[in-house]
């Protein structure tokens, strides 16, 4: 049942809040800079450590245009890294100024299962082309205006207004993953300040509705803390399985663009 969950399930939890709307993010306003880096750790059942995943960003340039270079990576260690060895990297290239990825690559493996893909965005054409060097194809899909990938879809998200939000409405998301464009929705809980390795700190609480089944226990069996400042970092993770529990912790983090805001008790 770990198979594929320590690093993809920490993605497809922290991306799933990207709203719609396109926008244009003045320079600066942007919630994230060249240099940041996150680290997560990854528990299985709420005691067992399943692995790490980080995730950093770089300025680079394309075309003359200014964008992002997103990296992030995983790995299971200890006791499962023992019996299933997942390393997984996954890239994400995006412009500056309007978020949206021309750019997106995942190579993956995961105990044997492999996957090296390579996905270029034509927004002009709205038009996805999937190269998949494990089996040497090349394929081309349509996409939508307002498409992201499951990295690009998490930056986009923090230069979001989510100061507006009442609890229970919904945000959704267009997302081309797999070779196909997948909807899904994010729902806000309400503010709730919980213990961190860093302290106490005040965030926003949302629940992704996933698909239940062989893998999730519920459809809404994922719940996902992000930081209430102007950096807006998933700090915690948690989700029901079918068989246990995950949950990912950011446990250290440098190169931020705005204070780590922390409540200290008097």
């Amino acid at each position: 049942m770990i198979k594929k969950l320590p690093f993809l399930l920490f993605f497809f939890s922290i991306v799933v809040f990207s709203q719609t709307k396109q926008l244009e993010i003045p320079a600066n306003k942007t919630a994230f800079k060249d240099g940041e880096w996150l680290k997560y750790k990854m528990s299985y059942s709420n005691f067992l450590n399943a692995g790490f995943s980080t995730i950093e960003v770089k300025e680079v340039t394309y075309k003359k245009k200014e964008a992002y270079h997103i990296i992030g990576k995983g790995k299971t260690t200890g006791l499962i890294g023992l019996f299933f060895k997942v390393r997984d990297n996954y890239q994400s290239y995006f412009y500056k100024k309007s978020l949206k990825p021309f750019l997106f690559i995942r190579k993956i493996n995961e105990g044997g299962y492999t996957k090296n893909k390579e996905i270029s965005f034509d927004h002009v054409n709205k038009e996805a082309t999937v190269k998949n060097y494990k089996h040497n194809t090349v394929k081309k899909y349509p996409i939508s205006s307002d498409i992201q990938d499951i990295l690009s879809s998490l930056y986009y998200l923090r230069n979001q207004n989510l100061s507006t939000l009442n609890i229970g409405e919904e945000i959704e998301l267009k997302l081309f993953f797999d070779q196909k464009i997948n909807n899904f929705k994010l729902r806000f809980l309400g503010i709730e300040i919980i213990k961190t390795k860093f302290g106490k700190v005040k965030t926003l609480k949302f629940r992704p509705i996933v698909q239940a089944g062989r893998v999730f226990k519920a459809q809404e069996s994922v719940t996902v803390w992000i930081t209430d400042d102007e950096n807006k970092i998933p700090i915690k993770i948690k989700a029901a399985l079918a068989i246990g529990s995950l949950r990912a912790d950011l446990v250290s983090f440098k190169g931020l663009a705005h204070p780590f805001n922390i409540i200290f008790d008097n």
